[in-house]
């Protein structure tokens, strides 16, 4: 097995790009995998301004198959040309793969540097990888282990403890725009229901901000204010809460957006500025909106410029910690990958020395002297057994277990066979379909 993974970031290519690709991306990884063979697994991380689509092929072959199917089911999605789609995206395989989720769960990769929400991100793509079904054992480990990776930057290091944020500095910077900075007076509409629009909810709350309204096109407002506090909009109720917002803030990436022709009649009547942030990588607002009077558009490339630069030590410091795990993981994986021609290798001698103990039991009996041999012949195999098996660790962990495998084949006419993928885990109970992402 063989893991990949194709790269749309803001460090490489504009967010409207990135947005555009992401379209459909709920759909990618089970399409990817119905239609390619080649593919064994796919997990889709899409956040405001990243998408990254992770895979596992059955072979190296077949690596480029398995691109190609993802790049496909993509430009079918988005509706983009395929060699638009295909050049948008950076390819990693093997080692890069991991040491790059590390990086971005950790937060090392955000326009936020440290920044503490993708490592919540990197955990929700892998949970609803894991109820589509589309999750190989593989990606699991993968992901599993950059979480741990990621609490491990967050306990020992200082990257990202001011609380720093893609939302934070974004409400930062709603603050030095505004005639009055206290939080309590304004009235906010926030857009959205996800796991984004629960952290802004936490974080106006924070600043002392109570007036705050929500609205879900999917008509999830009612649930979300009964566990936060706020008040439920409904199309209706909508129009008004706008006319006296102070504030409006974009993070459901819904179909439906907030159109600047509306806007305009919408606040023709209101003394009061508007300042819209708009955190949604597919837009919730029309960027024409930054073009009205009395209205100041904030986007994620406004946060992106923002953003402060973290402390040299404590990234130097972060990164030598992704580092390692990186290492330690692909080690770990390696040595993984050589246990079926270790077991292959033990079965083939044990059925040797199974056959020599029949002859002798068929000439002498089940006697004492039986036994005696034969204990003497199981210990003498395992200590034959011992140097091979260590030098198959050994090669693994410099990623020779190849060499390993065509010298049993070699030798002994061993043909090892690849475990069969696991099962997958069992479903989880909580329903991630139809949820507004960030």
């Amino acid at each position: 097995m063989v893991l990949f993974s194709l790269v749309a970031t803001h460090a490489d290519i504009d967010l409207e790009t990135v947005a555009q690709l992401s379209n459909g991306s709920s759909g990618i990884a089970a399409s990817a995998l119905t239609e390619s063979p080649a593919v064994a697994g796919a997990v889709v991380l899409a956040t405001c301004n990243r998408y990254e689509i992770y895979g596992e092929a059955r072979d190296p072959d077949d690596v480029e198959a398995a691109r190609a199917a993802v790049v496909a089911r993509i430009s079918e999605a988005s509706g983009l040309p395929e060699p638009l789609v295909s050049r948008s995206f950076s390819t990693r395989t093997g080692p890069e793969v991991t040491q790059h989720l590390f990086a971005v769960s950790a937060g090392l990769d955000s326009a936020v540097v440290g920044e503490r929400e993708i490592a919540g991100q990197v955990r929700r793509a892998l949970i609803t990888a894991q109820h589509d079904g589309t999750a190989s054992a593989g990606l699991v480990r993968l992901f599993q282990a950059a979480s741990k990776t990621a609490k491990e930057v967050g306990a020992q290091t200082a990257l990202g403890s001011r609380g720093l944020s893609i939302v934070s500095v974004a409400l930062d910077l709603a603050t030095d725009l505004s005639e009055n900075p206290d939080w309590s007076t304004k009235k906010v509409v926030l857009f959205g229901t996800g796991a984004y629009a629960g952290a802004t909810m936490a974080l106006l709350r924070e600043r002392g901000c109570t007036d705050i309204s929500v609205f879900s096109s999917s008509g999830r407002a009612e649930g979300f204010v009964a566990s936060r506090g706020g008040t439920a909009l409904d199309a209706d109720s909508l129009r008004d809460a706008v006319a006296a917002a102070d504030v409006m803030i974009g993070c459901s990436g819904s179909d439906s957006r907030v159109e600047a022709d509306e806007l305009a009649q919408v606040r023709a009547n209101s003394p009061q500025p508007l300042i819209a942030i708009d955190l949604a990588l597919t837009h919730d607002f029309d960027p024409a909106v930054g073009e009205l009077d009395g209205v100041e558009l904030l986007t994620l490339e406004s946060v992106r410029l923002a953003a402060p630069q973290e402390q040299s030590e404590s990234l130097v410091q972060a990164s030598g910690i992704v580092k390692g795990a990186a290492k330690a993981f692909e080690q770990e994986r390696q040595a993984r990958s050589v246990d079926s021609a270790i077991v292959a290798l033990r079965r083939h001698t044990m059925n040797v020395l199974d056959a020599e103990m029949e002859k002798v039991r068929a000439r002498h009996g089940c006697t004492a002297a039986a036994e005696e041999v034969e204990f003497a012949l199981r210990r003498m195999v395992k200590q034959l057994l011992h140097v091979p098996t260590v030098r198959a660790r050994e090669l693994a962990a410099n990623g020779q277990q190849d060499d390993y495998v065509a010298a049993l084949e070699a030798l002994y006419g061993i043909t090892v066979e690849q475990p069969a993928e696991a099962a997958p885990a069992a479903e989880c109970p909580v329903d991630h379909k139809g949820r507004e992402t960030a």
